[in-house]
């Protein structure tokens, strides 16, 4: 898929999705935009249905199959918001549904899905490994399998996030996304960069778990084997191999920031405490990159204008007191 590609079949998402998915916020942060001496405008999938961007794509995919599809049943793996985002839709559209979750998934995120009567599975501590298992398991039982980001319908629907970037402020200089499995990446970059190519994608990883910038790095699946806990939960686990979102990410992403847990815990700190907005550590991610590029190399965000994707808002009550306190993440 190249960009103009994205660009027409997110055009194709925002219509179908529209009566199940909200047009969220675009709201500048006066805090982030005097620190980077820049605009900077955050979109607020936290106040998206369910809790975070996942709900787009879920939407996109869901809505495509037939209702007999759907009552049969769906199958997904998830780290926890993509699993409640299929629920959701599944609610809205008709539907069964399953959702493998690793053993580690946050409490939250699977009281969420359950809320919407789908079961839940646990397997692995691996959100990857829940994929594997979700796919053999929807192969096996001829049921349909929703990716969580290796689908183009999926990728289109987070990709309307862009779409509504573009109508609610026209181009933007620079976009900041955390990068998980590539599906956010790829819709947004992939449809901003169709109509403005000088645009500049950063996409941000923790060091403690980047599977997909190593990944797109060798232009094919690479486990992060020295992956240890992070508060990103939600970007956390390996990349499927084959998966349409390593070429797009390499192509689409023009920087690739690492950043620390406690520079996570800093920027989630910040930010609830500036905006009064809850975040979760995936969309701490975000922001700590823009920090940590702007305290790098500050001329080249000074007077631009950037869009900061906070990806979600759902996190475990214990994990917020923990970061808010200033404990050891």
């Amino acid at each position: 898929m190249k960009p103009d590609d994205i660009r027409q079949a997110v055009t194709a998402a925002h219509k179908r999705i529209a009566p199940l998915v909200l047009e969220t916020p675009l709201r500048r942060s006066d805090y982030l935009s005097r620190l980077v001496n820049a605009e900077v405008l955050c979109k607020l999938e936290n106040v998206q249905i369910t809790g975070s961007f996942k709900a787009r794509g879920a939407a996109s995919s869901l809505s495509l199959l037939s209702a007999a599809e759907r009552q049969r049943g769906v199958v997904t793996a998830s780290s926890g918001n993509h699993g409640a985002a299929v629920a959701a839709m599944l609610s809205r559209l008709g539907g069964r549904g399953i959702v493998y979750v690793p053993t580690n998934a946050p409490r939250v995120k699977v009281e969420a899905i359950r809320a919407y009567g789908v079961e839940v599975r646990f397997h692995s501590e691996d959100s990857g490994e829940c994929e594997v298992a979700a796919l053999d398991y929807a192969k096996s039982s001829r049921l349909t399998y929703v990716s969580p980001y290796d689908d183009p319908d999926v990728i289109a629907g987070q990709g309307t996030i862009g779409a509504e970037i573009e109508r609610q402020t026209g181009a933007v200089d620079h976009l900041f996304v955390s990068v998980g499995g590539g599906g956010l990446t790829s819709g947004i970059a992939g449809y901003l960069k169709a109509g403005n190519p000088k645009l500049r994608v950063w996409g941000v990883s923790p060091l403690n778990d980047h599977s997909m910038r190593l990944s797109a790095a060798a232009g094919h699946a690479v486990p992060h084997f020295e992956a240890s806990i992070t508060l990103s939960d939600g970007t956390a686990g390996t990349v499927q191999p084959g998966a349409i979102t390593i070429p797009l990410c390499r192509a689409l992403v023009d920087d690739w920031p690492l950043v620390s847990e406690d520079e996570i815990a800093s920027a989630m700190r910040a930010y609830i405490g500036h905006e009064n907005q809850l975040i979760e550590g995936a969309a701490g991610v975000a922001i700590a990159g823009l920090i940590n590029a702007a305290a790098r190399e500050p001329e080249t965000f000074r007077s631009t204008k950037i869009a900061l994707i906070i990806c979600g808002g759902r996190i475990d009550p214990e994990k917020l007191i923990t970061v808010l306190k200033g404990e050891a993440p």
